[in-house]
């Protein structure tokens, strides 16, 4: 049976589904959930509105980022003409996501999602759309295996033309500071020269977000780690950063606003360029 073929979905969302387990909450889930969607179930409501409770301003954060991410992904493909994107730890669609982006300002643009959560799979039939002069990719696989996800990314992208890698939140799942580095300079190391590191996270500069985030912890999730400004900024060593550099996300590159300057919130990060 085709992958192309409707009955073949019916039957792996079906076995996908029987795989997720909905006692646990998942963060991908609750991200979801503060972002205003519908697929989480009541465990990840329950465990987001608790994370609230302690540190209402974990909803600015999951909005900055989403705003974040798209006007990086917009500049990179309207300012500095690149039609490659890898993004790693997808998550669930919402709106404007990064293919969206990217294809608004030039259709013929290819992205390769890449995540390993079931509920993210059963979903990859709406992150699998494209314009017809582009293309959209899902990859299955895990952010501790960077070998495996240029396998699979090199199906799908040339990696002899610029590629803009996206690592929008997702550092956090690894705990070690000198695996997470060694991840990310493994990945960066594919890149040509003229790509992009594309790279945001939660930061530890509010004690109220370091209790919330111990005790999402404590309920059996996937835990994850809050680093400091200057951490998160090692992770763009030996690259070239756009202005205004690794500054708190709703600094970079501001859209106009009446308002004045934007506040800042407890998530960095950045653009850079490889040499």
């Amino acid at each position: 049976m085709s992958s192309d073929d409707p009955e073949f979905w019916n039957s792996a969302e079906k076995d996908l589904m029987a795989g997720i387990d909905t006692s646990v909450p998942h963060s991908a889930r609750i991200w979801n959930y503060w972002l205003g969607g519908k697929d989480n179930f009541p465990v990840d409501q329950e465990a987001g509105d608790r994370y609230t409770e302690v540190f209402p301003g974990i909803v600015q954060v999951a909005r900055v980022s989403r705003e974040f991410l798209g006007r990086a992904v917009r500049h990179l493909a309207a300012e500095e003409g690149v039609r490659q994107f890898l993004d790693i730890g997808t998550g669930l669609p919402t709106e404007d996501n990064t293919h969206q982006v990217a294809q608004r300002v030039a259709p013929e643009s290819h992205i390769v999602y890449v995540d390993n959560d079931p509920l993210v799979l059963v979903h990859a039939r709406a992150l699998l759309t494209s314009r017809p002069e582009g293309a959209t990719h899902y990859v299955d696989a895990d952010l501790h295996d960077p070998e495996d996800i240029i396998r699979q990314a090199r199906r799908h992208l040339d990696f002899g033309r610029p590629v803009a890698l996206m690592l929008m939140g997702i550092m956090g799942h690894v705990a070690d500071d000198a695996e997470a580095l060694s991840i990310v300079r493994r990945l960066v190391a594919e890149l040509p020269s003229g790509g992009y590191l594309v790279l945001e996270d939660g930061t530890d500069t509010d004690e109220a977000f370091l209790e919330a985030q111990k005790g999402y912890d404590d309920t059996g999730a996937v835990p994850y780690r809050l680093r400091s400004p200057e951490r998160i900024a090692r992770f763009f060593e030996g690259l070239d950063p756009l202005e205004p550099g690794i500054v708190s996300l709703p600094h970079w590159k501001p859209d106009p606003s009446p308002l004045g300057p934007p506040p800042k919130a407890h998530a960095y990060g950045g653009v850079a360029r490889k040499p």
